[in-house]
C-alpha cells in the first residue's frame, strides 16, 4: 500500500508483520469493549462489520457478547491469521473476508453496525463513508476509534519513536498530541455524531511485548527490509533492558460513534 498523506509516500504491508501482529497487537484494554456496549455496539443480536479488521482483535474480544460479526480486511495473511485465532479459541461467530473498505461486496441493510479500530486513515474516506452507509441497515451505527500512545508525556515512549525515526525517517506514525475533534467532511450528510468521548489509560506491556507491539508497526515491520527489523529488534531490546517490568505506558483512546442518515 502507498498513500501520499501517510510516510511521504513509502510502501507498507501489515502482512508482511502478521505473526508478530497477532502476538502482540491484542492490547486494547477491557474499559474500550466495555465502553462500546455502553454506546450501543456489540449487544447480542447485532450483525456487526469490523473493516480494518486486521487479525480481528476486536471481534475476537467482542464475539463472547453474542454479536455476529464478519472481520473484513485488504491483507489475506492478516485474515488467514486472525480465522487461525478464532478457531484456536473455539469462536464460531466470526465470519472473515478479504475485501477494501471501499467496496466490500456485502448487501445493501447487512448491518447494524460498523466498525473500523485503527485503520480509517488508511481508507478513501470518502468512498468508504458511501460503503459503510449502503451496508449499514437505516439509522445504523459506524464506529471509528483510534488509540495513541502519548510521546509529549511518557518519555520511554518518546525514545521508542526516536529509534524509530532513525531507522525510518519517513515515518509519520509519531508526535500524537492530544485529540482535538472536529467533525470530518466524510460524514456530511451521512452520519450524524451520536457519540464522541476520549479517555487515558495506562496499559502495561513486558519489554517483549512492547518490542513486538513496535515491530509490527506500520515503520519497522510493515515497511522495513527484514535485516533492518532485525537490527532495530537487536537494538531496541538493548534499551529496553535497562527498565523494569511491567512497563505502564501512557496511551488515549478516542471513540467516534455516528448514526447514519439513512431512513
Amino acid at each position: 500500500m502507498k498513500l501520499n498523506h501517510i510516510d511521504k509516500g513509502a510502501d507498507f504491508d501489515f502482512g508482511r508483520t502478521s505473526a508478530d501482529y497477532a502476538k502482540f497487537r491484542d492490547i486494547y484494554p477491557a474499559s474500550m469493549y466495555e465502553k462500546l456496549r455502553q454506546f450501543g455496539i456489540g449487544h447480542q443480536g447485532q450483525c456487526i462489520l469490523d473493516l480494518g479488521s486486521g487479525t480481528a482483535i476486536l471481534p475476537l474480544n467482542m464475539a463472547k457478547y453474542g454479536a455476529d460479526f464478519v472481520a473484513a480486511d485488504i491483507s489475506e495473511n492478516q485474515i488467514a491469521l486472525g480465522r487461525q485465532l478464532a478457531a484456536d479459541r473455539g469462536i464460531d461467530n466470526i465470519e472473515f473476508r478479504v475485501c477494501p473498505a471501499e467496496d466490500t461486496g456485502f448487501a445493501d441493510n447487512s448491518f447494524d453496525a460498523v466498525t473500523a479500530v485503527q485503520c480509517f486513515p488508511y481508507f478513501d474516506a470518502e468512498k468508504a463513508a458511501d460503503e459503510i452507509r449502503r451496508a449499514l441497515k437505516p439509522r445504523g451505527l459506524f464506529c471509528k476509534i483510534i488509540m495513541d500512545w502519548k510521546p509529549l508525556e511518557d518519555p520511554i515512549i518518546a525514545e521508542m519513536e526516536a529509534l524509530v525515526k532513525r531507522y525510518n525517517p519517513a515515518w509519520s506514525g509519531c508526535g500524537f498530541d492530544k485529540f482535538r475533534y472536529s467533525y470530518p467532511d466524510w460524514a456530511e450528510g451521512r452520519f450524524d455524531i451520536e457519540t464522541i468521548h476520549s479517555y487515558d489509560a495506562v496499559l502495561e506491556f513486558t519489554r517483549d511485548m512492547w518490542l513486538g507491539r513496535i515491530k509490527s508497526c506500520r515503520g519497522i515491520g510493515a515497511s522495513l527490509p527484514q535485516e533492518k527489523v532485525t537490527e532495530f529488534e537487536r537494538e531496541y531490546r538493548s534499551i529496553l533492558a535497562q527498565y523494569t517490568e511491567p512497563l505502564r505506558l501512557k496511551h488515549q483512546i478516542h471513540i467516534e460513534i455516528y448514526r447514519s442518515t439513512k431512513q
